[in-house]
């Protein structure tokens, strides 16, 4: 379907029920401006989305609080990419149980990746009532709708509101109301195609769908333009943007072209995946002035059975030689990526292969799970005869091989000029927190005018995967 066909503005019928909530919450709360409590869970996606759903909510006329307990309404935005964020999330709904009891007028909203999942759906349905509206992430751009229609039937038997919708839509022009003003985040495309055999994300994300250059550049420009300095594109596979638009465009020549504004501030992006980090890309990256030497591309796994089982559609052996390519043009390149350990089978051996791979390559830090089963995916049936003791006991030896790594890289550091982002203060030092152009955080004793420029320092000393410097 032509991409026209799919894209989905946030159009003046959504605005209007806006309004419409606005009137509502001001018969209802008089002066007083009710506040929304917003929990994430998950990847930066999921982070994005939570800043389209507080834009929307800052329309309607709510205010943020950080205080569960002094919220009117609470928004979990959830994931299901591993068990854990989804036990935490249920977890918390219990826990707000306890406060619907004594404020029964509390409105609540679930979405994002768990709420597609059909299990899930029902075990809300049964076990916690007291929630309002649950939202896929394929209904965002119609929530002013969805939550006004869930809101008018707040004090109704069974009046809850259950929207999960499979679609293709590219959401567009929804208000963002953003977590900060150094740092953003741009989609440039939904969805997943790889099927890789542990991962939920194609079923509750759906297929791939690249936004519009055109719509990207003007975002991108807008947030230039503000002020924001480290600019993160996002996509569940990144590097396959272009695909299905009118236009012949790959990630590389999005780069190219975002590259080409004017301004102070370095790109981001991830995530990556290897079998689409092409020989283009590398040297794109190279040759910018504005994307940052670092790139976050997970390899899973160093065993060539386990990454076929898996179905990642590349082997150890390519997958070092896009490493070795990428870091002969760009030679102070830093890499991060994520490990699963005690993938379904995983021998010792095989696990020892990761080890090696880890060594060869040397990344700065790594994102560690041990497997976690998730239904509907073909690895949730294969046998697993390893326990979580011993897994654990492998991801152990994992980290304390990664963290000498770091420490070793961060060591090499010492004595050499870099240029930073100025962040923010360190809460217990009172020192400013810098991150270099290969994501690593350096602190420096400097004053606090400094926070939202880029700077030049001297790493002047090293802590395991943190670097100590001083203002040139």
């Amino acid at each position: 379907m032509p991409l026209d066909k799919l894209i989905c503005k946030y159009d003046m019928t959504q605005a209007g029920y806006c309004l419409k909530i606005k009137e509502i919450l001001k018969n209802k709360f008089g002066e007083k401006i009710p506040k929304v409590f917003v929990k994430t869970y998950g990847c930066q996606q999921n982070v994005s989305d939570s800043e389209k759903y507080k834009g929307m909510l800052f329309q309607m006329g709510f205010s943020f609080t950080d205080d569960q307990d002094d919220a009117d309404v609470i928004l979990f935005n959830t994931c299901a990419i591993r068990e854990n964020a989804e036990n935490k999330a249920l977890g918390n709904l219990g826990w707000i149980k306890n406060i619907e009891k004594s404020k029964p007028e509390l409105f609540v909203i679930l979405c994002g990746c768990m709420t597609e999942q059909e299990n899930i759906i029902e075990k809300i349905k049964i076990i916690y009532p007291f929630v309002n509206l649950v939202i896929g992430t394929h209904s965002a751009h119609k929530f002013p709708e969805l939550f006004y229609k869930a809101y008018q039937k707040i004090h109704e038997k069974n009046g809850r509101v259950f929207v999960s919708e499979k679609t293709d839509i590219v959401p567009e022009e929804l208000p963002i109301k953003r977590d900060g003003k150094l740092k953003a985040f741009v989609s440039v495309m939904y969805g997943c195609n790889n099927f890789c055999s542990y991962c939920i994300v194609p079923y509750v994300r759906g297929r791939e769908r690249s936004r519009r250059p055109e719509d990207i550049i003007e975002e991108f420009k807008s947030l230039v333009d503000s002020g924001y300095k480290d600019i993160t594109l996002l996509g569940q596979n990144v590097n396959s943007y272009g695909k299905g638009l009118d236009e012949n465009i790959n990630f590389p020549e999005l780069l190219r072209r975002l590259d080409k504004i004017e301004g102070d501030y370095k790109i981001r992006f991830m995530t990556s995946h290897p079998k689409d980090a092409t020989e283009e890309l590398f040297g794109v990256i190279a040759n910018s002035r504005h994307i940052a030497h670092h790139i976050h591309l997970p390899v899973q796994c160093g065993s060539d059975r386990i990454l076929k089982l898996m179905n990642r559609k590349y082997d150890t052996k390519t997958y070092l030689e896009k490493v070795s390519y990428a870091k002969s043009k760009i030679p102070d390149l830093t890499l991060t990526s994520d490990i699963i350990v005690g993938f379904p089978g995983e021998t010792y051996e095989e696990f020892k292969e990761t080890l090696e791979l880890i060594t060869k390559v040397r990344f700065s830090s790594l994102f560690t799970f041990i497997y976690s089963p998730r239904t509907g995916t073909p690895a949730a049936e294969m046998p697993d005869p390893f326990d979580k003791a011993e897994k654990t006991k492998r991801i152990l030896e994992l980290l304390k091989l990664q963290e000498e790594i770091s420490k070793n890289l961060c060591k090499e550091m010492v004595g050499k000029r870099v240029r930073v982002l100025a962040e923010g203060i360190e809460p217990k030092s009172g020192d400013i927190m810098c991150r270099t152009d290969g994501n690593i955080i350096v602190q420096i004793k400097a004053k606090k005018e400094i926070i939202g420029s880029f700077i030049d320092v001297l790493i002047t000393d090293s802590r395991n995967e943190s670097l100590i410097g001083k203002l040139i």
